[in-house]
Parts: C-alpha cells; sequence; structure tokens
C-alpha cells in the first residue's frame, strides 16, 4: 500500500483553531491520508470538511492523561461516534495498570468498545511511562478486550514510539490486534521501518513531508 494509506494525520494541540483543522483536513484529501485524528470538540469540523471524501475521522479520548472515569471516557466515545467519527483512540487509565487493577484496565476497554459498536477502538497505551512488563500487560489486556488496536504514544509524554516498543507489542498481539505507532514519527524512512515491523497506522503531524 502506499504510504499515506497508513496515515492519520494528527492535530491534537490544544490551541488548534478551526482553522487549522480545516487545514488538517484539506492537506488529508490532498495527499490521500486514510484518516485525521483530532480532538474530540473538533470531530464536527472534521466530519463537515471531510465529507464526501474517503478519509476518516478519528477521535481521541480520555485525552491525553487516561485518567477520567470510565462513565467519562464512555460518553466522550460515543458523543464522538454521534457526531461523525468513525474511529476512537483512548488512552487507558495507566494509574491503575500500574496498582495492578488488571481487570478495571480490561472491563473499561470492553465498555467502551460495547459502545462504540462495529467503528475502530485503538488502545493508548502510553509506553512510555511503561516498564517492560506493564507494556505487555496493557497489550494483552487491550485483546481480551477486544480492542482493534494498540497504539503506542499519546505524543504528549516524555516520549513517543520506538522501533523496539513496536517489536514488543506486536509479539504480545500477533495478528490478533493490529499496530499504532505515534509520536516522534518525523520522516519517510522512519514510517516505513515501522511498516516493515508489522504497524497498521502511523500517528503524525508531519504527513506531508514524510509524503514529500
Amino acid at each position: 500500500m502506499p504510504l499515506a494509506d497508513f496515515i492519520d494525520h494528527t492535530n491534537l494541540k490544544s490551541t488548534a483553531t478551526i482553522a487549522d483543522i480545516q487545514k488538517l483536513c484539506e492537506e488529508a484529501k490532498s495527499y490521500g491520508f486514510y484518516a485525521v485524528c483530532v480532538n474530540g470538540c473538533h470531530v464536527l469540523t472534521a466530519k463537515e470538511t471531510l465529507k464526501d471524501t474517503p478519509v476518516k475521522v478519528a477521535a481521541v479520548i480520555g485525552f491525553p492523561l487516561g485518567a477520567v472515569s470510565t462513565k467519562a471516557k464512555v460518553f466522550e466515545a460515543v458523543d464522538c461516534i454521534e457526531n461523525g467519527a468513525d474511529e476512537v483512540d483512548m488512552v487507558i487509565n495507566i494509574g491503575w495498570l500500574k496498582s495492578e487493577m488488571y481487570d478495571a484496565v480490561r472491563d473499561e476497554i470492553k465498555a467502551i468498545k460495547q459502545a462504540i459498536g462495529d467503528n475502530i477502538l485503538k488502545v493508548i497505551i502510553e509506553t512510555c511511562y511503561l516498564t517492560e512488563d506493564e507494556k505487555e500487560k496493557a497489550c494483552a489486556l487491550a485483546v481480551e478486550a477486544h480492542a482493534d488496536f494498540v497504539k503506542t504514544s499519546t505524543g504528549f509524554g516524555t516520549g513517543g514510539a520506538t522501533f523496539e516498543d513496536v517489536k514488543l507489542m506486536k509479539s504480545i498481539v500477533g495478528d490478533k490486534a493490529k499496530i499504532k505507532a505515534s509520536g516522534g514519527v518525523k520522516d519517510k524512512e522512519t514510517a516505513q521501518k515501522y511498516i516493515e515491523l508489522g504497524v497498521s497506522r502511523i500517528g503524525t503531524s508531519s504527513g506531508p513531508n514524510l509524503i514529500k
């Protein structure tokens, strides 16, 4: 597949204006990116700007900390889908994972997936804050909860995607879930390396530069 088919063209800045989101969507149309990824308040703008195009809209929830209640995350996810989002990128409750509250982490992912039905759910595990064992556990819990993707990072933590983390994630999820590499993917060579490692989607704000 062409590189553009892997890209979620992303603007999740708190300062993003309506014009910024419209520009993001116009670039996605121009370059043929798979999706745009935006905060929930911008879903309607993105959907309208992308009307009659194949570009999908992905919305982040519980972003970027993952520390709101499960009820709030479920509401946010449903609201985004009702407003036109095709996909949801959720942040796990990192504190729960580190507290070994594995049932709670799994049940939260499962509740969101059930709430959005056939729409794609990506689970951001925020690898920069996790030990190797915690990364493995987070991926296993996402698979058990029937998530569609595991995703490396929000891009707002202390680090983004790494080749080592993607290899580790792939070893756990196999073909039971797809992988999205996000955070710090700024050039074509890096993107292609992630694809070779088995990544199905790349989250980046540098999409046009990757294609150029």
